[in-house]
């Protein structure tokens, strides 16, 4: 089926599918913290979104983090409007599978989230992430402010040696600021919750490797 093609490489902005004006249908409370996946979110919160691979995983790994005050899996860094996520797996849409993490910044560091996403995935695999093969698997950070960029890539900068001496080669993480998002369906959200699938399909965790950037958080 053409819609289940996998992609590896990026599509040009004319050759992506149309999508459509209306937005995915989702609920808006989180599965674990309780809180909205839509906002309106609390004053001085802010917006970080990250990709990894699967978003399922990754989802995971931020909702556990004191000063998240939520998070939806969603798509990112492409051309359709509203994409499905067989349209996404297609590669004909130029998204990737990333995270939205709105965090309390007198809480949780955007440092500490960078450190977060930089070691527990592979970040120098690039349109894949493990057995996970296309475009919408690549290694991705969008930012949501100027400070928020410069962050990041300093981040990726200071990483950059630790990664190439252990052998790992060149991090290709796009890192760019964000455009527009869009929620994915109802049930990618959450959806490894100990109330929907606990022992779902995971490929993240920690890669043995230390990020000198922010401070090593655990789930409160």
């Amino acid at each position: 089926m053409f819609l289940r093609r996998m992609k590896a490489e990026m599509i040009s902005p004319d050759q992506a599918l149309p999508g459509r004006p209306i937005a995915m249908p989702i609920g808006d409370r989180h599965e674990v913290l309780a809180s909205s996946l839509k906002g309106p979110f609390p004053e001085g919160a802010r917006v970080a979104v990250f990709g990894m691979g699967c978003f399922w995983g990754a989802e995971r790994l931020f909702w556990t983090l004191p000063g998240v005050l939520t998070t939806s899996a969603g798509y990112a860094g492409g051309y359709t409007a509203n994409p499905t996520y067989e349209e996404v797996c297609s590669g004909m849409t130029g998204h990737a599978e990333v995270v939205q993490v709105v965090y309390d910044p007198a809480v949780i560091s955007y440092e500490d989230l960078l450190k977060v996403f930089w070691e527990n995935h592979d970040p120098t695999q690039g349109m894949r992430q493990g057995n996970d093969v296309g475009s919408q698997y690549r290694s991705t950070i969008y930012t949501t402010s100027d400070e928020q960029l410069a962050t990041a890539q300093a981040s990726r900068d200071a990483f950059a040696p630790i990664v190439a001496r252990a052998g790992k080669g060149e991090i290709t993480t796009e890192i760019a600021p964000l455009g527009d998002y869009f929620f994915a369906e109802d049930y990618h959200q959450q959806y490894l919750a100990p109330t929907k699938n606990p022992n779902g399909y995971c490929n993240h965790g920690p890669n043995g490797l230390s990020c000198p950037v922010g401070v090593a958080r655990t789930a409160g």
